[in-house]
């Protein structure tokens, strides 16, 4: 049985489990890359405009070193918070959305770091740890006053024998290996308060959601829940999780505890063995306090949040509503299951129900013009305008349009020297200058002032490019002089 549950449980996990997910995932080496760089740091939340923004530079790179990343950053993003890799906010600051990392997903970040460099735990820094939580645990949990009395005594005196001994300056210092290997145990507790901090404030949220439910659909704890709200008993604080935390918060901002935290820190960091730590491992050593205290104000700003809302959730009108709403939903329910019996559920009916034209969708799919990806990447170069030459511009013009004037003349010349003319005549006494387009124009002014004969000629003129053009059009002859 043991077995067969174990084999149950994996297999829940397994897919309810992000951080399981998450290494499970297509693409799970970019998603610990690219998380971990940009949420898994000192900076864990950010605006999902900004993180799809910083993502796209990552997945262009890794495109061109050859991984197969064909959607976008905000397709990723997408699957990863369905996957509860990565959890969806609204920012109380700004009107837009945050992204940040999961519990699950800190767990998959910091397994696959501690793969990728494996630390010692077999240590005696890690073993005198173990000995002496072991110790205060059997003294604390003793109910036997003697033998409480007697373990304190013990203490005293091997307190006040390492006393004698120091005042004698018989001082025993650390080597700095065994230094090394605290400070990186104190540093792989530290690694691991973000995913504690996750995993409360997801707690809370789960609380925060049951009650509600509670509160509108379940009648036999909804009386309780009341009771207790009026009576001014806080049921986040109350909760196992934020006992926890609430514990945890006062002693953070204890200010004894925190000038001992500061001064012990600032010791540390003057130590010769320092040296041997990286530079992320000695920055992580001295922000462990700010660290600390920041996450911490924002789970217990958040515990004060839910808490408020929920109060304001019971004396408001908000609760009777969502009553009466699921209660709709119930009874809607089970008119349903009733009519199922006898109705089949592909049987036409004569109710016609209205969707709505409204699209939904996400304020972060919105993509802002952004006049910047249209900047020229050259710079401008100004030229100074060259004197303007009137021949230049009429043979530009004469090139853009027909010249009628030039045709005009050149068929009242023909006129006045042979009489009435065909336009092979024209042509052939003034050849087409701007070629193509000078037949054009005659054929224009022959439909508007020549009288049509039948048949039809040959043509002759020459392009732009000198060679000669041959056609045949409808014979027209010009019998009077064309005013200009």
């Amino acid at each position: 049985m043991n077995i067969l549950r174990s084999a149950l449980t994996a297999q829940r996990l397994l897919g309810e489990e992000p951080a399981w997910r998450m290494l499970r995932a297509r693409n799970a080496a970019v998603a610990v890359a690219l998380l971990g760089g940009h949420l898994g740091g000192e900076q864990r939340r950010l605006p999902a405009p900004v993180l799809f923004e910083r993502l796209e530079e990552d997945l262009e790179e890794l495109r061109g070193n050859g991984f197969d990343l064909p959607q976008t950053a905000q397709a990723y993003c997408a699957e990863w918070r369905n996957e509860n890799i990565l959890i969806r906010r609204t920012s109380e600051a700004a009107r837009e959305e945050t992204l940040e990392l999961s519990q699950g997903a800190f767990a998959a970040i910091r397994f696959v770091s501690q793969l990728a460099e494996p630390r010692q735990a077999v240590t005696e820094s890690r073993l005198a740890t173990i000995l002496d939580r072991l110790r205060v645990l059997a003294r604390d949990t003793d109910p036997d006053t003697a033998a409480r009395l007697a373990s304190l005594q013990e203490e005293r005196d091997r307190l006040d024998q390492l006393i004698g001994r120091v005042a004698a300056g018989d001082v025993d210092i650390l080597p700095p290996e065994q230094a090394v290997e605290r400070a990186r145990d104190i540093l792989s507790l530290v690694e691991e308060v973000p995913a504690d901090f996750a995993r409360v404030r997801g707690d809370l949220e789960k609380l925060n959601r049951s009650l509600r439910e509670r509160l509108i659909g379940q009648e036999e704890s909804r009386g309780t829940v009341l009771e207790d709200i009026f009576r001014g008993v806080d049921l986040l604080e109350q909760s196992e999780a934020g006992r926890s935390f609430s514990g945890f918060y006062a002693l953070l901002l204890d200010p004894e505890r925190g000038l001992e935290f500061e001064d012990s820190i600032a010791g540390i960091l003057e130590r010769d063995f320092i040296e041997r730590l990286t530079p992320a491992q000695t920055r992580t050593l001295r922000r462990i306090l700010p660290t600390l205290q920041d996450r911490s104000s924002e789970i217990h700003a958040v515990m004060t949040a839910f808490s408020r809302s929920l109060r304001r959730f019971v004396q408001s009108q908000e609760l009777q509503e969502d009553r009466l709403i699921n209660q709709s939903l119930r009874n809607a329910l089970r008119e349903a299951m009733d009519t199922a019996r006898t109705v089949r559920p592909y049987a036409r009916t004569q109710l016609v129900l209205d969707l709505t034209s409204v699209p939904l969708g996400s304020v972060s799919a919105l993509k802002l013009h952004n006049p910047a990806d249209f900047e020229s990447a050259q710079e401008v170069i100004a030229h100074e305008p060259a004197p303007v030459n009137i021949e230049d511009l009429r043979e530009l013009a004469r090139a853009s349009e027909i010249d009628f004037k030039e045709l005009t003349g050149n068929i009242n010349r023909v006129l006045d020297a042979q009489g009435p003319a065909t336009i092979s005549d024209v042509l052939a006494a003034h050849p087409a200058t701007q070629g193509v387009a000078s037949v054009v124009g005659l054929l224009v002014l022959a439909e508007e002032q020549a009288r049509p004969l039948d048949g039809r000629e040959d043509i002759a003129w020459q392009s732009a490019q000198g060679v000669i053009r041959r056609g045949s059009v409808g014979r027209y002859l010009f019998c009077e002089r064309i005013n200009p």
